[in-house]
């Protein structure tokens, strides 16, 4: 994707953005990394981790979140299904295990996702699926090119400005570093199925506070800014106006719908097309309703015929919510 000069993330984004993806990560780290690179070969263009486990420095008790860059979806898949169901609803979800060198079980949820994709998903997509993931704190744990490794910087300072510019105009007139995080966060975990309670964004906010807090204001120094800190130094003045917010507040009620849709789908999409797919299914779905699955080993073995309830179950909340 070419991006023009307009495209591109004012130069003090650029800087911090470069800088915390280049920040070192734990041995766990390492160990997952070379382990799925001897898994996968040479069809691994780079690999990103963000998430929870990011924010707590714990990589042994959650499950890691690592995004998979491949150049094409061919050079990982075998199957042409596997590659059509990546290319057309990204990205696909597998679940990996591996054992440190003292005996510790490392778990981590692997996204694959073309490093294409990733430029369109934060640059052009209108769901918040991926610009909403990156404009967050991730590492840069692996890439097999510095050009991969400039397009993935490129790409996550345009994660973090469009997640800015789609939550600006439902911000508050004047607002602190921590009410906009918090609302903008809010704002896209109402378009996901999230098993989190309601105070998950502001715990974000606060986790990544002075991170979160140097973005917005190196944003703020980007050319066209609709928000500039106010005199005090202490909040920002929004000079978003009133169609801007109605037509941002509709953008927001359609991503709603479409990122709810969008994540069952994906979410049946695993079933069938990635191994272990079941099994992150039924652990997506048990965080989700806090229970456990009735007759998991059943749907384990025929997914086809009793994935059906669980999913007209999963669709009748997503319409009362």
């Amino acid at each position: 994707m070419i991006k023009t000069e307009r495209d591109q993330p004012a130069y003090p984004l650029v800087a911090l953005i470069t800088q915390e993806l280049a920040r070192p990560v734990n041995q766990d780290l390492h160990t997952l990394k070379q382990a799925l690179l001897e898994q996968l070969g040479s069809a691994v263009t780079a690999m990103l981790f963000y998430g929870s486990c990011l924010r707590t420095s714990t990589t042994d008790e959650g499950l890691v979140d690592l995004y998979i860059l491949v150049d094409h979806y061919r050079d990982i898949h075998p199957s042409i299904i596997g590659q059509w169901a990546n290319a057309c609803l990204p990205p696909t979800v597998f679940f990996f295990r591996t054992t440190t060198a003292d005996g510790r079980d490392l778990r981590a949820k692997c996204a694959i996702l073309s490093l294409a994709d990733f430029d369109k998903g934060a640059y052009t997509w209108f769901q918040s699926y991926l610009w909403a993931r990156f404009a967050q704190p991730s590492r840069l744990v692996f890439s097999r090119t510095p050009t991969a490794r400039m397009r993935i910087e490129l790409a996550v300072c345009a994660a973090t400005q469009r997640l800015i510019a789609e939550t600006l105009a439902l911000q508050a007139a004047t607002f602190s570093n921590d009410e906009f995080w918090t609302r903008a966060l809010t704002l896209t975990y109402g378009t996901e199925l999230r098993p989190e309670n309601s105070g998950r964004p502001a715990l974000i906010t606060q986790q990544n506070q002075h991170y979160f807090s140097d973005l917005l204001a190196a944003s703020a120094q980007a050319h066209g800014a609709a928000f500039t800190p106010a005199p005090d130094g202490q909040v920002f003045i929004n000079h978003s106006t009133e169609s801007q917010r109605r037509r941002q507040a509709r953008r927001w009620r359609i991503r709603r719908v479409q990122g709810r849709v969008l994540n069952v789908l994906r979410l049946l999409k695993s079933l069938f097309t990635v191994r272990g797919g079941v099994d992150y299914a039924i652990w997506k779905l048990e965080r989700h309703w806090g229970e456990p699955i009735k007759d998991a080993d059943r749907l384990r073995r025929y997914p086809l015929i009793f994935c059906w309830p669980l999913l007209w179950r999963l669709l009748k909340q997503r319409r009362s919510a």
